[in-house]
Parts: C-alpha cells; sequence; structure tokens
C-alpha cells in the first residue's frame, strides 16, 4: 500500500514523495513494532491446535484481540497528540518543507491504527490454522481499494498526500474487518473480545517480549536509514523512500516461508506428532526455496528502479541518486527470503532469548557502521551497503544456531519450549 502511494505520489511532487520517508516511518515502521501480535497470535494458535485444544484457541484469541485493539487505540491517540513532535524530532527543523506535508499523512493514516492492529491478530489466527485464502482475500480487495482510491483521490481529483493517506486509511479499516470476519468460516468468532487474567498477560509477556526486541531492532535500523537519507537532501531521501518502498514489497515475498515455519514447525518440534527429522526436512526445502525464490526477487526487484525509475519520479537527480546503490540494493533483497525461513523457524521452536539477543546486537554494529559511513561522506550508498550486511549477518548467525547440536531442531531438551522458562531478554 505504502509502495503504492509512492508510486502515484512521486508522480507530482518530489517534496511529498520526500515526506513520505518520514511518514511511513511512522506508519509503517512503528507498525512493525507490534507484530509480536502476530507472532505471539500464530504460536499460541498453532501450539493449542497441535494439542487439540479449540476451546483453548479462541480464549486466545479473544484475549489477544483486546491487547491489539488496546495498542491500536493508544497509538492512534499518540499520532493525533505527538505526532507533529515526533515527526519533527525525527527529520529535524530544517527539512520544515516536508514537515507539513508528513503530518497530514499521518494524522489520516493513524486513524486506522484500531482496525491494523486488530486485523494483525485475526490474519495471524487464521494462519496460525494453515488458512491463507481468508487473509488474501482481505489483503487483495484492500489493495485493489488502495490502489483505486490514490489513482482517483490524487491524480484525478488532486488531492495529493492527503488523498493518498485517505486511499490507505479506508483500505486498511475494510482489510481489517474482513480478517475477523474470516475466522467465522473456521467457527471462531472474531468478536469476542475477553480481558487477560495476570497470568494470561505475562504468558503473552514472556513469548512477545522477545519478539518485540527483535522487531523492533529492525524498526529502529530501517528508521536509521531513512534519518541518515534524510540529512542527505529531499533528492537524496526521495531516492530512498522509492527503494525502500520497493524494497520492502519484494521482502514481503518471503514473509510467508516465515509464516509456513511458524504454523507448521510447532506440531514436529514439541507437538503430540513431534518428530525433529521432519522438521530438519522442511527447513531445508524452506531455504532452498528462499534461495531460489531470492534470486528471482532480487533480479526482479533491481530491474525495477533500473530500467523503470520513472514509474516513480520524472525527476533525473531523484534517479540519480537510485541508481548508485543497485548493487547494495540486490545483494541485500537476495538473501531476505532465506533469512525469513530461518527466523521463523527460530520462533516457532520458541528460541527467543536467542534470537532477540542476535538481532539487538546485529542492529547495533549496523548502527555504528551507519554513523561512521555517514561521517565520512559515504551518502546513500554507505546506507545500503550497511544494510546488505545487515541482512547478511542476520541469515549467517540464524543459520549457525539452528544447524548447532544445542538449536531448537536437534536437542531433545523439552523445557525451552514452556513459557513459564522463558526470560525476555
Amino acid at each position: 500500500m505504502s509502495l503504492i502511494d509512492t508510486a502515484v505520489i512521486g508522480q507530482s511532487s518530489s517534496v511529498e514523495l520526500a515526506a513520505l520517508g518520514p511518514g511511513t516511518v511512522l506508519c509503517d515502521y512503528m507498525s512493525y513494532g507490534f507484530m509480536f501480535l502476530s507472532v505471539a497470535t500464530s504460536n499460541l494458535v498453532a501450539t493449542s491446535l497441535a494439542n487439540q485444544d479449540q476451546s483453548e484457541v479462541q480464549h486466545q484469541i479473544s484475549t489477544l484481540l483486546f491487547v491489539g485493539l488496546t495498542c491500536g487505540i493508544m497509538m492512534l491517540f499518540f499520532t493525533k497528540f505527538r505526532g507533529e513532535w515526533a515527526l519533527t524530532a525525527f527529520a529535524g527543523a530544517k527539512n520544515a518543507d516536508m514537515l507539513s506535508a508528513a503530518n497530514t499523512y499521518i494524522q489520516i493514516r493513524g486513524l486506522a491504527w484500531p482496525a491494523v492492529l486488530v486485523g494483525w491478530v485475526a490474519q495471524s489466527a487464521s494462519l496460525g490454522m494453515k488458512d491463507s485464502w481468508g487473509p488474501l482475500k482481505a489483503l487483495a480487495v484492500a489493495s485493489v481499494i488502495n490502489g483505486v482510491g490514490d489513482v482517483v483521490l490524487c491524480l484525478v481529483l488532486d488531492y495529493g498526500i492527503a488523498g493518498a493517506a485517505w486511499a490507505t486509511m479506508v483500505s486498511q479499516v475494510v482489510a481489517g474487518f474482513m480478517m475477523i470476519e474470516s475466522l467465522k468460516d473456521k467457527g471462531y468468532n472474531g468478536y469476542s473480545i475477553a480481558v487477560p487474567t495476570a497470568n494470561e498477560l505475562l504468558q503473552i509477556f514472556q513469548l512477545a517480549a522477545p519478539v518485540f526486541m527483535m522487531m523492533m531492532s529492525k524498526v529502529a535500523f530501517y528508521s536509521l536509514l531513512i534519518y541518515f537519507a534524510t540529512s542527505m537532501g529531499t533528492h537524496t531521501v526521495a531516492a530512498h523512500q522509492v527503494l525502500v518502498q520497493v524494497y520492502t514489497m519484494f521482502t514481503v515475498f518471503g514473509e510467508p516461508l516465515s509464516q509456513t515455519a511458524q504454523s507448521f514447525m510447532p506440531e514436529l518440534i514439541y507437538g503430540a506428532k513431534r518428530s525433529l527429522s521432519k522438521a530438519r526436512t522442511l527447513l531445508k526445502s524452506l531455504v532452498i526455496i528462499g534461495a531460489s525464490c531470492g534470486l528471482i526477487l532480487g533480479v526482479v526487484g533491481t530491474i525495477i528502479p533500473w530500467l523503470f525509475p520513472k514509474v516513480f519520479s520524472p525527476d533525473p537527480l531523484v534517479i540519480k541518486e537510485m541508481h548508485k546503490v543497485l548493487l547494495p540494493y540486490f545483494i541485500a533483497l537476495s538473501v531476505t527470503a532465506s533469512t525469513h525461513s530461518l527466523e521463523g523457524t527460530l520462533l516457532a521452536g520458541r528460541d527467543l532469548r536467542f534470537v532477540s539477543i542476535s538481532m539487538t546486537t546485529i542492529f547495533t554494529f549496523g548502527g555504528l557502521l551507519l554513523m561512521l559511513f555517514s561521517n565520512l561522506g559515504y551518502g546513500l550508498p554507505g546506507c545500503w551497503w550497511t544494510l546488505a550486511l545487515f541482512q547478511w549477518s542476520r541469515f549467517t548467525v540464524a543459520l549457525l544456531r539452528l544447524t548447532s547440536p544445542n538449536g531448537v531442531l536437534y536437542s531433545e531438551d523439552m523445557t525451552r519450549y514452556e513459557l513459564r522458562k522463558v526470560s525476555a531478554a
């Protein structure tokens, strides 16, 4: 959806295109910080189904819906009352020309926060039940609404960045509603909300806290990329915005590998039909698929900004900046699909402490490298070479962990899967 916004806005204004940089940080990247809701839902639902406990599945969905709704309302109020302050702190007063447009964007997009987070819980519940058709239909409808809305509001009615925000906001609300409705087909009530007990909150926290640390490390790193690009001028941040949105769209193609691991691995690792050998075979298949898809996605994803940059911006200065970073862009994109399969397996195996510590460590070194490259004046290429190193570090660390004799696919220690034993990093 943000890629559609980027393509449409880029045709009319480089300033508004640049404004999407900090705007999407507050709307999209901050939402990734709540991906712990998605992972917790998939993990808990898949585990309960593996243990053949359907009543527990409904209760977990109800309590997680409450948590998602509460977080969504909090983020709505944060955007309303502190959004402009957050934009100014992030982009700096020297970028005042784009701050007004960015604030308009986030104020409208912020209205969808409750629907987004509740929809994520419902979507992840469906995926935990190994059903992808319900979420697929919801996202397909949302994408059509967003695309049509962008064309009508931005290109026909000339509402600019505000029109793009309204189109995305409406599409996200519709998607959230359809995600909830899809649970009915599987015999669960998506409108049943239950306040979790203290023990249930602790259980969610024990599973979600390490995942939160992992996701926030990713969010912080991508935010740093935009932060350093923003300091390089309007054309540079506009080029970075285009590349990040294209990059993000193609990395999404690898997410099903993570979700497949989180849906199928719990049963094989610690379910009633436990079989570590089958789990290792499944992971091998996922990594092979990820490597093949990664190569294809890397090639296609690089060709678009290389040969068809005017789809996003006719500005020759923006195009020039984009072309400077195509090699590290390809290197970073090609490994993401395989990384998703590895990290999804670690999450399914509840190797949570390692996941959180490794990701925060990689983020720390990546942030330091970004600062070094920025001070040395390497410009946008320095940002994207750091991203390439960041992605390959994630892949290498996760692969070494899963192939270790102490990894979740080899160890017979069942206590690691008990949430009460897990301590958040």
